[in-house]
């Protein structure tokens, strides 16, 4: 069995930072693995750890930068990862969904996975929809929001459970091959062991171009564009009281007078 992985890296802004244009400022970010990825990657691994002969396969749309990423999600336990990127990737305005997932279209069509597990969301855009729109894509069956899993690798079902709006929750099974997209909190992920970081510099990690993978540069030419950068205006005052616990009690409590909260 084959279980690919879609892996992001993602961008974490410090408290303080600078707009350049229609980007923060480069000094002000750094880069991590997707959280939600993690959660995905770690599933797949526990797959491969509790199943004979499964292979964990990343896949990653990223610049050079993102390999020491996608070798910690190796350190982890996947067992080999893909890169794609190229000049026009790099040159494009905005990558929306639809190109991602068409992108990664292409990478399964090359590696015919089983499985494939996303994140539900990325931490920096949100969309919470290339998963389902690579389904799609790719004609599989697929549930969105998974926080539990159990696969039958034999026969080709996957028993989920999904979080749904409102409070619902839904326990259904999906035949594979299937897109699941992770929710946090399904299981732990672990740390990367000094152990499993060595063994990833030896991991075989590829890089594909469009072109090598089949899908045409127009790819990314996309109908959305950013227009605008800002920071958002606080919609309300932090009031912070200094002093002991008596002291600020009093103010807190002068305070909720003040604004009608309690009574005099």
């Amino acid at each position: 069995m084959k279980i690919l992985v879609t892996v992001k890296e993602v961008a974490e802004v410090e408290d303080e930072f600078e707009i350049q244009g229609l980007d923060i400022a480069e000094q002000y970010l750094e880069y991590d693995l997707n959280e939600w990825d993690d959660y995905a990657i770690e599933e797949a691994v526990q797959i491969s750890e509790n199943n004979d002969d499964v292979e964990v396969v990343t896949a990653t749309i990223g610049p050079e930068r993102s390999e020491e990423t996608i070798r910690m999600a190796l350190a982890k336990g996947a067992d080999r990862a893909i890169r794609v990127w190229d000049d026009s990737i790099e040159g494009s305005e905005y990558l929306d969904v639809d190109a991602k997932a068409e992108i990664l279209s292409a990478v399964v069509e090359e590696e015919d996975p089983d499985l494939v597990l996303t994140g539900v969301q990325s931490g920096d855009e949100s969309n919470g929809a290339t998963g389902v729109t690579l389904a799609e894509k790719i004609d599989f069956e697929w549930a969105a929001v998974v926080n539990a899993l159990d696969l039958d690798v034999e026969g080709g079902v996957a028993s989920v459970h999904r979080e749904l709006e409102g409070g619902v929750e839904e326990l259904t099974d999906v035949e594979t091959p299937a897109v699941l997209t992770i929710q946090s909190g399904i299981n732990e992920p672990r740390y990367a062991s000094l152990r499993g970081i060595r063994q990833a510099q030896s991991k075989p990690l590829d890089v594909h171009s469009l072109d090598d993978i089949g899908v045409d540069a127009g790819v990314t030419d996309s109908p959305l564009s950013p227009t605008d950068m800002y920071e958002p205006e606080s919609e309300g005052d932090a009031e912070i009281w200094e002093g002991s616990a008596e002291e600020t009690a009093g103010k807190l409590a002068d305070f909720l007078r003040d604004k009608g909260v309690v009574d005099g």
